[in-house]
C-alpha cells in the first residue's frame, strides 16, 4: 500500500488537530512526566475517572469523532479504517482518556452493526457513543476455560422474556456497566457451538451479583458476575437464537484488533526512562529498546494491514491474532525493561518508586491485555489453523449434544 498521505488524510488530520486544540489540552505524548496509566484502585476513583471519560467522549460524540468508521446515520463519520486511525493517533498526543470505552465503541457497536436488528441499533448506538451506557462483555466462565463453547450458563425462554442463571468471571469494567453482551446455553440438545445465544444483559437488573476482584497492584479491573434467574427481554437478542457462536466471533476478532492495536506506552518512554537512570549507553540495554523498537513498528504495520483490509469491505481476520501475539510480546519485553532499567528502585511502588510508580503499574497491568481476548496458545491455534493451513485439533466434541459431554 501507498504510506504516502492523500490529499484527503492531510486534510482530516487538520481537522482532527483543529478539533483537538479547540477541546483539550496538548501534549507530547511521550514524556515520563506525562505517562498516564489510568490504574485506579479505589471504587470512588473509577467513578471518578469514569465521569471525566465520559465528558471526553460525549465531546467527541457530538463532532462525530467518537466513532469515525460507524455509518453517518449512527452518529459516526462513515470513514475507513485507515482514515480513523488519524484522528486515534493525534489524540494520543492530548491530556486525554480515550479508550475507557473500548467495549462498546469498539466491539459492541461493531458487533451490533453486523447482527443487530434496526430497533437496536437505533436504541444502543447512540447511547454507546454518548458514553450514556458503558458496556461489557459476559463471555469467560469459570468451568469453561479457553474453551469458550463449553459455556454453561443457560437462558430458558419464559414469554416474551428469557431467564438467564449461570456466572461469568474476568468481566472487565462490570462493576460500572449498564449492559453486557451475554452469551448464554439456550439449547444443551445440540452441539457446544450451535446451542448459543447472544443477548443484551442490564447489568443492574434484579438477580445480577457484580464482585469485583481485586489485583496484584490493588486495582479493580476485572469482576465475577453471577446471575440469578436475571429475566432479560426477549427483544435483547443479538442475532437469531442459536446464532450466538457467530455474534461470539465477531465481537472477538474486533477486540483482537483492538487489543493488538498496543497503546499502553511508547518505546520513547523507556528510551528516557534509560537516560534519566544512566542506562542508555549499556549495550544490552541498548538491544533490547531496539527490540522494542522493532515490535513497536510491527505493529505500526500490521495495523495497517488489517484496516486497509477493512477499507476494502473484508472483515479482520487471523491478522488479529498476529497483532494480539506481537502486543503481548511487546508488553512482556517492555515490562521486564522498564524495572530492570530502574534497578532496586524497581521493587518500589507508588510514591516511593521513580515517577511515581507509573512503571510498576505498567509492568503490573501487561497480563489483561496479554490474556483477554485470547491467550497466546489460543492466538497460536488460530494462526495455525486458519493462515498456515495446518491440521485442526481433534474434537471429538464437536459432534455430540452439549448435554451429553463430559463435566467436570
Amino acid at each position: 500500500m501507498d504510506f504516502d498521505e492523500s490529499p484527503e488524510e492531510t486534510a482530516l488530520r487538520a481537522e482532527a488537530r483543529a478539533f483537538l486544540d479547540a477541546h483539550a489540552t496538548r501534549s507530547d505524548g511521550a514524556g515520563l512526566e506525562d505517562l498516564e496509566t489510568h490504574r485506579s484502585h479505589t471504587e470512588e476513583e473509577d467513578k471518578a475517572l469514569l465521569d471525566r471519560a465520559r465528558e471526553w467522549q460525549r465531546t467527541k460524540a457530538a463532532a462525530g469523532w467518537a466513532a469515525p468508521t460507524w455509518p453517518v446515520e449512527h452518529g459516526g463519520r462513515g470513514l475507513s479504517p485507515l482514515l480513523a486511525t488519524l484522528f486515534a493517533a493525534e489524540e494520543a498526543d492530548y491530556d486525554v482518556i480515550g479508550r475507557m470505552f473500548t467495549v462498546g465503541v469498539d466491539m459492541v457497536g461493531p458487533t451490533l452493526l453486523e447482527w443487530g436488528t434496526a430497533e437496536q441499533q437505533s436504541r444502543w448506538l447512540p447511547r454507546i457513543l454518548s458514553a450514556e451506557d458503558v458496556w461489557c462483555q459476559l463471555f469467560s466462565e469459570p468451568g469453561a476455560g479457553s474453551d469458550l463453547a463449553g459455556l454453561s450458563t443457560r437462558a430458558v425462554l419464559d414469554g416474551d422474556e428469557w431467564v438467564v442463571t449461570g456466572q461469568k468471571v474476568w468481566t472487565s469494567g462490570a462493576h460500572y456497566s449498564d449492559l453486557g453482551m451475554l452469551l448464554a446455553r439456550t439449547d444443551p440438545d445440540v452441539p457446544k457451538h450451535r446451542g448459543i445465544t447472544a443477548m443484551a444483559l442490564p447489568m443492574r437488573a434484579p438477580g445480577v451479583d457484580v464482585r469485583p476482584l481485586r489485583q496484584i497492584d490493588g486495582a479493580i479491573h476485572f469482576n465475577e458476575v453471577f446471575l440469578d434467574e436475571v429475566r432479560v427481554p426477549a427483544a435483547h437478542t443479538v442475532g437469531p437464537e442459536g446464532s450466538g457462536w457467530g455474534v461470539a466471533l465477531s465481537m472477538l476478532t474486533h477486540e483482537r484488533a483492538s487489543i493488538g492495536g498496543g497503546g499502553m506506552y511508547r518505546v520513547a518512554q523507556l528510551v528516557d526512562l534509560a537516560r534519566a537512570m544512566g542506562r542508555d549507553r549499556d549495550p544490552v540495554v541498548r538491544q533490547r529498546l531496539a527490540r522494542l523498537h522493532t515490535s513497536e513498528r510491527l505493529l505500526e504495520f500490521l495495523g495497517y494491514r488489517v484496516r486497509t483490509a477493512a477499507a476494502r469491505g473484508v472483515m479482520p481476520g487471523p491478522e488479529s491474532s498476529v497483532m494480539k501475539l506481537v502486543v503481548s510480546d511487546f508488553y512482556e519485553t517492555g515490562g521486564d525493561l522498564m524495572l530492570d532499567l530502574e534497578g532496586a528502585a524497581g521493587m518500589l511502588t507508588r510514591d516511593d518508586a521513580p515517577y511515581g510508580g507509573r512503571f510498576q503499574d505498567l509492568f503490573m497491568a501487561q497480563w489483561a491485555p496479554r490474556i483477554g481476548g485470547g491467550t497466546d496458545q489460543v492466538q497460536r491455534n488460530i494462526i495455525g489453523e486458519r493462515v498456515l493451513g495446518l491440521p485442526g485439533e481433534v474434537r471429538a466434541d464437536k459432534s455430540v449434544p452439549f448435554r451429553d459431554l463430559p463435566r467436570s
